[in-house]
């Protein structure tokens, strides 16, 4: 076995363990609770690439049924990934109840338009395969790699100018989910236009996936912490004067 061949199952499996050790981790501490969707995430994660393993080291090798299992499990992190979003957004607006309704006015505002470029962008992108699967496959990973990365950079922009405030846990949630599907488009536009090769590829995306499990695995460590955002009180003169002006409304 070559050393690319050990490189590449230890990116493999590597982050798969890391996740394992996030799962108690996420247990231990009762954070599966205020994180459902990335708990179910992170479980499937592990569970995929066990399925996937078992079946690449079996007589289907990396055949058919490889990739058949492959797309499904693509499909299924990508719904999953959705759900975390949305998730994200729940616990960030929580902070600011006044902040919900924008708040979902712009996740679905920018989930349209960005679902409107990324099915452009997935239908005039030519398939490299002659595999129809395949190709159906990676279109729909390029449009969840689309809408997910443009609503974490959505969500950072908003709470950016606002000045609004986030717990470690959901930061460090967004952020590991934001640099995977930022790296995964941008690999995946350079691949589709032959740019880097498949090898390349696979190593790049499970490199940073690796990182963004050390990430998640190193905020989720931290205590919960709210930075304090206080917000300047309006001078008593001025609530005086309103008072005042109430008043003198109602008399008449």
């Amino acid at each position: 076995m070559t050393v690319s061949h050990i490189l590449w199952y230890y990116l493999w499996l590597a982050p798969k363990v890391l996740q394992v050790i996030l799962l108690c981790g996420m247990v231990r501490r009762g954070l599966h609770r205020q994180f459902p969707m990335f708990f179910v995430y992170t479980a499937l994660q592990v569970v995929q690439s066990g399925v996937l393993l078992v079946i690449s080291r079996s007589h289907f090798g990396f055949g058919e049924e490889y990739f058949r299992a492959y797309s499904a499990a693509t499909a299924v992190s990508a719904a999953v990934r959705f759900g975390i979003i949305h998730e994200l957004f729940s616990h960030f607006f929580r902070q600011y109840p006044a902040l919900v309704g924008p708040g979902r006015l712009l996740l679905r505002g920018a989930t349209i338009a960005l679902l409107l470029v990324a099915v452009g962008v997935a239908v005039s992108a030519p398939g490299n395969s002659a595999d129809f699967l395949l190709n159906v496959t990676y279109a729909l990973d390029r449009i969840a790699s689309i809408l997910q990365s443009g609503l974490l950079i959505s969500l950072f922009v908003f709470s950016r100018y606002f000045v609004l405030s986030w717990r470690n846990q959901v930061f460090g949630i967004a952020l590991g989910l934001g640099i995977f599907a930022s790296i995964e488009l941008a690999m995946s536009a350079m691949r589709l236009y032959g740019l880097v090769s498949g090898t390349v590829f696979d190593f790049v995306i499970m490199g940073t996936y690796h990182c963004c499990v050390l990430i998640w695995m190193f905020y989720l460590a931290l205590p919960e912490r709210v930075t304090p955002h206080t917000l300047n009180p309006l001078p008593e003169h001025n609530l005086d004067i309103w008072n005042r002006e109430l008043q003198r409304l109602l008399q008449r």
